[in-house]
This record gives structure tokens, C-alpha cells and sequence, in this order.
């Protein structure tokens, strides 16, 4: 028979000491000394977007170029310190390290390393940008956080919906697409069944770039056709997510951080981490 160990034993210890201070300064928001963590840790994220922005503009990378260079490195040694300090004070570094904070943390010192290899990755460096999503935990917006939870929630549970929506669609423009190219042929612009697939995505999408054009009746008459469906296709996702929006409970959350994994979104009365079942 198998034993089951109390549940103190069954997780990993909690941190104390240094690594438990480092824990509070880093990832809660409720602390003075957290708060002024995560508010200068916005403003260089901010500022390093800026930098990358900046240096791609043709006439100011030529005038400051290796100034860009020596501040994009800074950020980037600045933010591999304080994603190594993450990992090291919390007690599942994996489990946040797979996280989506987590991974946007990796994502935003990965494209400077990589631009060592790759000249020109480096102005991926913009999707530091998605970091500036703490600000939510550092104003303490626990209503956008419960909000964001319900937009997630009601996408969750819409998924399979949409899916079986997505195929369909994309069995329609290949439908569509090879009668185009069957209508019209490599005469009126339609060189193979994957451009002409091309043209119904976009036709029934209603974008229309008009970089190919049917120009037989025939194929007059079918792209109107696609048309007038793509306004009706257009609005089956929105009633789709609409419905799961409003069957979606809404819960107020708390901005307090789990100390093995790091995860948050909690229930404002939760003792236990409902990722790992750590306390909190």
C-alpha cells in the first residue's frame, strides 16, 4: 500500500533568511522595499525599449551607435542578474522558469546573446515590453488582474469551439482557393493553388489588398460570393468568445506571490499556492 507523506513534507521547504527577503523584495508588491523593486524595474524596461527604438533609427545609430550598444548591454546584464536572483530565492525554479513571467523574463536578455550570432536579433529586444505587465501587481489593480482571469477563463473555455471553427475556415479557403485557380488560371495572376489560397484568406478576411484580382465573370461572381460570407465568418468568433465571457465567474484576486513557484492570481482568502500547494 502507498504511504502518503503529511503534507508538509509532501512539498519543498520554504526559504528563509536572505533567500526569503530577496523573495519579498523581488516578487511581492506589498512591501515598501517591493514596491520600489518592481517600479524601477518598470522604468528600465522602459527605458531599454526606448534605447532599442532609438538605435534604429538610421541617422541616430550612426551618431550614437556604440553609446546604444554599451546601454543595451548594461539592461541586459542588469536583467540576466535579476532573473538569475528569481531563480535562485524561489523554491521551484523550474516551475517559474515555465512560467509566462518566466519565460518573458528569459525572452528579454535571450535576443542580446543570440545578436552575437545573429547581427540584427537584437531589436527583438522590444518584447521587453510585455514585462511592464507587473505594473498591474505593483499598482496593486487586482480589478484589471481579475478581469485579464476572466478573458482567460472564457477563452479556455471557448477553445475547442474556436478550433473546430479555425479548421473549417481553413478547409473553406482551400476549397475556395483551387476553384479560383481552376476559374481563372496562371493568365490572371493565379500561378498555383497555394496563391490562390493566398487570395481567399484575405479575401474572406475581407483585408483585400488587391495585389491579385479575379477578372473573369465567373471568378467576379465567386470572389463576391466569398465576400459576403467572410462578414458572416467574422463575427462566429466574437459570438463564441461572447458567450463564454458571460458564463465565466468572476473572482477578485490578490497580488500575493507564491514563494515556491512564483506564481499569483490567488484568491484574496487562499492560504495555499493552487499551482503547487505551498503556502503563502
Amino acid at each position: 500500500m502507498k504511504k502518503h507523506l503529511p503534507f508538509s513534507e509532501s512539498r519543498p521547504p520554504a526559504y528563509s533568511g536572505w533567500r526569503n527577503q530577496l523573495h519579498e523584495i523581488i516578487f511581492e508588491a506589498e512591501t515598501p522595499a517591493g514596491k520600489a523593486f518592481d517600479i524601477l524595474l518598470i522604468i528600465s524596461i522602459i527605458a531599454s525599449v526606448i534605447v532599442v527604438m532609438l538605435d534604429s533609427v538610421s541617422r541616430w545609430q550612426l551618431q550614437f551607435g556604440q553609446w546604444f550598444l554599451i546601454v543595451e548591454w548594461g539592461f541586459t546584464l542588469l536583467f540576466s542578474i535579476e532573473y538569475l536572483l528569481r531563480l535562485l530565492c524561489i523554491g521551484r525554479p523550474l516551475k517559474y522558469a515555465g512560467s509566462f513571467f518566466g519565460i518573458v523574463d528569459l525572452l528579454a536578455i535571450a535576443p542580446s546573446y543570440l545578436s552575437l550570432f545573429l547581427p540584427g536579433s537584437k531589436y527583438l529586444l522590444v518584447i521587453r515590453v510585455l514585462r511592464i505587465l507587473r505594473v498591474f501587481r505593483v499598482l496593486k489593480l487586482v480589478q484589471y488582474l481579475n478581469e485579464a482571469n476572466l478573458l482567460l477563463n472564457a477563452l479556455r473555455a471557448s477553445g475547442r469551439k474556436i478550433a473546430v471553427f479555425m479548421f473549417a475556415v481553413a478547409t473553406l479557403v482551400i476549397i475556395c482557393g483551387s476553384l479560383m485557380y481552376v476559374v481563372e488560371g496562371e493568365a490572371n495572376g493565379f500561378t498555383s493553388i497555394p496563391r490562390s489560397i493566398y487570395w481567399a484568406i484575405v479575401t474572406l478576411t475581407t483585408v483585400g489588398y488587391g495585389d491579385i484580382s479575379p477578372q473573369t465573370d465567373l471568378g467576379q461572381i465567386l470572389a463576391s460570393m466569398i465576400m459576403v460570407m467572410g462578414y458572416g465568418i467574422i463575427a462566429v468568433p466574437t459570438g463564441i468568445v461572447t458567450v463564454g465571457l458571460s458564463r465565466a465567474t468572476e473572482r477578485s484576486v490578490s497580488t500575493v506571490s507564491c514563494p515556491s513557484c512564483g506564481a499569483d492570481g490567488h484568491d484574496p482568502d487562499a492560504q495555499f499556492c493552487k499551482y503547487c500547494s505551498a503556502p503563502l
